[in-house]
């Protein structure tokens, strides 16, 4: 049973990088409106986004609990800032990082 919780982890980490190849989508010009939304980077965030989603439907289906998974996910808060840190050097504020912390603490408590 562990262990699809380690993919729901896997999976939330997985959409949080998706969402890094959209953001560097949305960095570049396009010279159409049709090459914005249909270039590697698009397909390529939307396509793991889907893989994500599958891979929910499938912990989902194996028997981790739908309030768990909404649990698990809010470690999207924690990944995207450090992805967006790494790769497109974003700041990370006191006052950003105390939220995340809360956040954090938040979800420990809810699973206790």
């Amino acid at each position: 049973m562990m262990k699809y919780y380690f993919l729901v982890v896997l999976s939330v980490f997985s959409a949080a990088c998706a969402q890094m190849l959209l953001k560097q989508a949305a960095r570049q010009k396009y010279p159409s409106f049709l090459r914005q939304y249909l270039n590697p980077w698009v397909i390529g965030g939307y396509g793991i986004m889907g893989c994500a989603l599958l891979l929910n439907i499938f912990c989902l289906s194996r028997g981790v609990q739908v309030k768990e998974l909404g649990g698990i996910e809010s470690l999207s808060y924690l990944f995207v800032p450090l992805l967006s840190w790494v790769f497109f050097k974003e700041r990370i504020t006191w006052r950003k990082a105390g939220a995340i912390a809360v956040i954090m603490i938040g979800v420990v408590v809810f699973f206790m």
